[in-house]
């Protein structure tokens, strides 16, 4: 450890540190650019020049290591000025582009330029033009112009994403970024440099010119798109998510996220073909019912088969809480045909964030107790016992089967098939009863990732089912876009529920009370009767997860 001392402020830190992580560690702020906490040190923005006592020239903070006796100053006369005067200097060629940048609000060199510059400029030339709008590859857009060269995006292909495709050329104020002879900006993790770029020059070529940031809100969730389960914020504006952030955390993903987690796991959620209602099919045409007339048909509709006759499909979709209720549901009707289906892409992951595992939620489901205690009666089994005509009834709970066509000609077999699912499918098509449940954006709830760790996910859209929970949010974002509330009110007709709450309210026709009124209630169920999560509760979890005493085989929950 070494003590130094930091504008006054006496620290005791580790010696390996350099000045701007011993200052960042104890809540004092030094500008910088092209520093990244997981990125190697370039040194070439200059912004964080600090004053040592005792050393002749101002020093980068993020290339200085801390040494014991070390006097800092970050905000004397004589750093200020040289900090002001390298603000003067990135900006000469700057273009005035705030009105129409996609990064304003959220820009660090509008941050910087207000609160570090001058205001003025003294550059009376005309500004240098370089290309913009330049497609790097299928996510990102390059505006050269408003490039300050901190090489972040560069140093993050090479060390994190593993695949060198960025590079400068040309020197001086004609220095440009670009990508190498016959590249593309195109590895798994591209937009990453979207993220860490500090001005407005690399863009998401899917969020382009859609919103403000201060426009949209934000709500701290976790991606569903493997079973990595990363950290990630959604975006959302007029009730529908424009863009999907990483979020920070340690354990699970750092400061990253794929292309594939960011862009295909939201869209399906204000796609125009969700089921907005529950639909009985009559003479082959489904009708639209009211939910109270949904739960009495499917429930008169199981009484009429023996329980060895019925099979429940839970999903590594759905949340440890969807899958505990249905679970539990499948005990009280006494059902031991009980599955769910794994969605293993083999060769599709990496040694960074990406598994071959697409769902978020198979451990959970697993431990949840979603299979037969005797580990028999599998999904293939169910499938057989379906084309055998021993199996006439099946329940299934937010995935889509009926994708396969070899499935969907063995589920055309069934006398009675009851889908919950958020969007028009081909399962849904081939279903009698289909029963909107809410997508991971619409619910609360945990997931388990890969690594056994329990994470929150939380509502960014509304359902009529969160409205009645939101109060006057709703009634306040529908003010203060008044006059775009179209998506808005779309989002109030899906009368959308939890696949949780569906489920508890077929077993409550059934005879079954189940008294559960929130995801919450489920959970501390959960805590009390699944081994691998006692103990535990929504408070632990918290915004970072919490790391759950799990064994790889499946801890079938006691009876509460």
């Amino acid at each position: 450890m070494a003590t130094i001392t930091i504008d006054g402020q006496p620290l005791e830190v580790d010696n390996k540190k350099t000045i701007i992580e011993a200052a960042r560690e104890s809540g004092i702020d030094i500008p910088h650019f092209c520093w990244h906490p997981k990125l190697s040190v370039a040194g070439n923005c200059r912004v964080c020049l600090v004053e040592v006592e005792k050393l002749p020239k101002l020093v980068i903070a993020c290339a200085t290591t801390v040494a014991d006796g070390m006097v800092v100053h970050t905000n004397n006369p004589r750093v200020v000025n040289a900090r002001e005067a390298v603000m003067e200097f990135l900006l000469i060629n700057h273009p005035l582009d705030c009105p129409i940048c996609d990064e304003a609000g959220e820009c660090k060199l509008q941050d910087y330029a207000y609160k570090h510059s001058v205001g003025y400029s003294r550059f009376d030339e005309n500004k240098v033009h370089k290309p913009k709008r330049v497609e790097l590859g299928p996510h990102v857009l390059l505006d050269t112009e408003r490039c300050i060269m901190c090489s972040r995006c560069v140093r993050f292909c090479d060390e994190v994403a593993g695949k060198p495709q960025l590079t400068f050329t040309q020197r001086g104020t004609h220095v440009e970024l670009t990508t190498f002879p016959g590249e593309q900006l195109d590895n798994p993790y591209s937009m990453n440099t979207i993220d860490i770029c500090p001005v407005g020059a690399l863009t998401s070529r899917d969020f382009r010119f859609k919103s403000r940031v201060w426009e949209m809100s934000s709500t701290e969730t976790v991606c569903p798109g493997c079973s990595r389960g990363c950290n990630m914020y959604s975006w959302v504006r007029n009730n529908e998510i424009l863009r999907q952030t990483p979020r920070y955390n340690p354990e699970v993903n750092q400061y990253w996220m794929c292309d594939a987690g960011r862009l295909g796991t939201f869209k399906h959620v204000n796609v125009e073909n969700r089921i907005r209602t529950p639909l009985l099919k009559k003479n082959d045409e489904f009708a639209e019912v009211g939910w109270d007339e949904a739960y009495a048909h499917v429930a008169s509709e199981l009484r009429t088969f023996k329980k060895s006759e019925i099979a429940i499909l839970g999903s590594a979709y759905a949340t440890n809480e969807d899958n505990y209720v249905l679970r539990k549901f499948a005990g009280a009707l006494g059902v031991k045909h009980l599955d769910f289906v794994r969605h293993i892409v083999e060769g599709d992951a990496d040694d960074i964030l990406i598994t071959s595992d697409k769902t978020p939620n198979a451990l959970g489901a697993q431990l949840m107790g979603v299979h037969s205690a005797d580990g028999g009666h599998s999904f293939d089994q169910i499938m057989n016992g379906i084309g055998a005509g021993e199996i006439k009834a099946l329940i299934m709970l937010d995935d889509n089967i009926a994708s396969s066509q070899e499935i969907a000609k063995v589920l055309r077999q069934l006398e009675f098939f009851v889908v919950l699912l958020s969007f028009d499918c081909e399962s849904t098509r081939l279903a009698d009863v289909v029963l909107p449940s809410s997508t991971y954006a619409e619910k609360n709830g945990t997931f388990t990732n890969i690594d056994g760790r329990v994470q929150r996910i939380r509502p960014s859209v509304a359902t009529l089912e969160q409205d009645r929970s939101m109060d006057g949010f709703a009634m306040s974002r529908l003010d203060k876009f008044g006059t775009q509330f179209d998506r808005w009110a779309r989002g109030m007709k899906r009368d959308a529920r939890a696949s949780w709450r569906i489920v508890s309210g077929i077993a409550s026709v059934l005879g079954s009370k189940f008294k559960f009124s929130s995801a919450e209630d489920v959970y501390n169920e959960i805590a009390k009767t699944v081994p691998a999560f006692k103990g535990t509760s929504y408070k632990a979890i918290g915004n970072k997860g919490l790391a759950i005493q799990q064994k790889r085989h499946a801890a079938v929950p006691t009876q509460p």
